[in-house]
C-alpha cells in the first residue's frame, strides 16, 4: 500500500479523536501517519532479520517526525498519536486496537529486564501528554493514564490511573465496547493527592468526634463517680 492510500484511510480514525481536523487532506500533515506508515515497512523488514535496515528508517523517522517507534513494536488497528513530538515506542511494546497517545508519552523498559521489557497496551486505551509506561506490564483494555503519570505496575480493564507513581482512581467496572473517540479528556481525572488530603480530612474529623463524645463520657462518668464519693463521706 503507497503512503496516499494509507495516509487516507486514517481519516476517519483521527476525526473520532481530534475535532481539529477539518478537511481530508490534512491527514498529511499528521506526523503520526508518516511515522505509523514508514513503521509497517521497518516492523516488515525487523521480522525478515533485517535489524540495520529497520532501525535505520526508525531513525529517520524519528527525525523527521520527533515520535521514535522500535521497529520491533507490534501495533494495531485504529492507533493514533496526537501531536506526537517525544513519543518513544520501545521494542517489545504490544498496541492494540484503538489505542490513542498524545504527545510526550513513553512505552519504555526499566533497565533492569531481558526479553519482554515493554508494556502491553491492550485495546481501547488512552495515555495522556507526557505520561511513562515503563516495563513489562499490562495496561488493560479502555483503561486511562493521565497526564505526567509514572506507570510501573500493571492497570486493571476500565481504570483511570494518575500519579508518581501512578495509581488506580478510578475502576467502574463497566465494559466500553465502542472507541473511546468522545471520552478523550486528559483533564477530568481524579487528583490522587487531593483524594488522599479530603480522606485524611475526614479521617481526622472522624477522631475528633470520637475523641469529643469520650470526653463527654469521661466527665459524666467524673461527675457520678464524685457524687458517690460525696454521699460514701456523708
Amino acid at each position: 500500500m503507497g503512503f496516499r492510500r494509507f495516509a487516507r484511510g486514517q481519516y476517519d480514525t483521527i476525526k473520532m479523536r481530534d475535532p481539529a481536523l477539518r478537511e481530508k487532506r490534512e491527514v498529511f500533515l499528521y506526523p503520526y501517519v508518516k511515522a505509523l506508515y514508514w513503521h509497517r515497512i521497518a516492523h516488515k523488514l525487523y521480522k525478515k532479520g533485517n535489524f540495520y535496515l529497520a532501525r535505520k528508517i526508525s531513525q529517520r523517522m524519528a527525525r523527521k517526525t520527533g515520535i521514535e517507534i522500535h521497529p520491533g513494536a507490534q501495533i494495531g488497528e485504529g492507533f493514533f498519536i496526537d501531536h506526537g513530538h517525544g513519543v518513544v515506542i520501545g521494542e517489545t511494546t504490544i498496541i492494540g486496537n484503538n489505542v490513542t497517545l498524545y504527545q510526550g508519552v513513553t512505552l519504555g523498559g526499566t533497565g533492569n529486564e531481558t526479553g519482554k521489557r515493554h508494556p502491553t497496551i491492550e485495546d481501547n486505551v488512552m495515555i495522556s501528554s507526557g505520561a511513562k509506561v515503563l516495563g513489562s506490564i499490562t495496561i488493560g483494555e479502555n483503561a486511562k493514564i493521565g497526564a505526567g503519570s509514572v506507570v510501573v505496575s500493571d492497570v486493571p480493564p476500565n481504570s483511570t490511573v494518575v500519579g508518581v507513581p501512578g495509581k488506580v482512581v478510578k475502576q467502574d467496572g463497566e465494559r466500553v465496547n465502542r472507541i473511546q473517540s468522545m471520552a478523550l479528556d486528559q483533564m477530568d481525572l481524579p487528583n490522587p493527592f487531593d483524594m488522599d488530603i479530603e480522606k485524611l480530612a475526614k479521617e481526622n474529623a472522624e477522631l475528633r468526634q470520637a475523641m469529643q463524645t469520650f470526653i463527654k463520657h469521661y466527665e459524666r462518668y467524673e461527675k457520678v463517680r464524685k457524687e458517690i464519693k460525696e454521699n460514701e463521706d456523708l
